[in-house]
């Protein structure tokens, strides 16, 4: 929901309970705290966890310190918050694929389109991910977020995987646990080869997968 619009129902509201409006004002502030992330995306992407702040972050936005420091208590929370942000909508996407495709051909074309086009235009993201997840072996900070983020994007793995192999009249021949650590590995790999500017990695990628899924699912 639109912070505007939250905004709205609670002027419209503004006679109801207390807890009514209590419950608006933590609406908006979880509103307000979604677009913030978003708009601290792209200098997330750019820096990194390690050569950041909260302060850096907001040189680089278009947001002041002080309300960057209101709404997030660190940039531990900031980078957190923008990161569940941004994998909840790979997934949604992956998952439009997965309903829609009428065919086997259908799938893996869908999910090789979807996969090329984010590593080609949101590699940055993907990077912040990969970084996040590295520092959680180290502290104990970011380690429940990450472990309930890789779980979604194991479990959007395997509905493909699983999709595809319905399709076909099969089931897949691995457990979602190694199928995804598979496909994360090799996504990994590709986006090193991308962010290092060699032009095949995209391409290299997609041709792995083309091959790889019809053997597994």
């Amino acid at each position: 929901m639109a912070l505007q619009e939250i905004e709205a129902r609670q002027t419209a509201t503004g006679k109801a309970g207390t807890g009514r409006v209590d419950r608006l004002r933590v609406d908006k502030f979880a509103a307000r705290r979604v677009e913030l992330a978003e708009a601290a995306l792209e200098a997330l992407g750019e820096l990194g966890y390690a050569r950041t702040s909260l302060r850096e972050i907001a040189q680089k936005s278009e947001f002041t310190h002080g309300v960057l420091h209101y709404y997030f208590t660190d940039k531990v929370d900031l980078i957190c918050c923008c990161v569940r942000h941004y994998k909840a909508k790979c997934v949604t996407r992956y998952d439009q694929v997965t309903a829609t495709a009428p065919t086997r051909e259908a799938l893996l074309e869908g999910f090789l389109a979807k996969l090329g086009e984010t590593m080609s235009t949101e590699a940055p993201m993907h990077r912040l991910w990969y970084d996040l997840r590295s520092q959680a072996l180290f502290e104990d900070v970011f380690r429940d977020d990450v472990i309930a983020i890789d779980k979604s994007l194991e479990d959007m793995i395997w509905r493909i995987a699983s999709r595809y192999a319905e399709l076909g009249g099969k089931s897949p021949s691995m457990p979602r646990g190694p199928l995804y650590a598979v496909f994360d590995g090799l996504f990994q790999k590709h986006l090193l080869r991308h962010l290092a500017g060699e032009a095949d990695a995209i391409p290299q990628m997609l041709d792995d997968v083309r091959r790889l899924l019809p053997l597994i699912a």
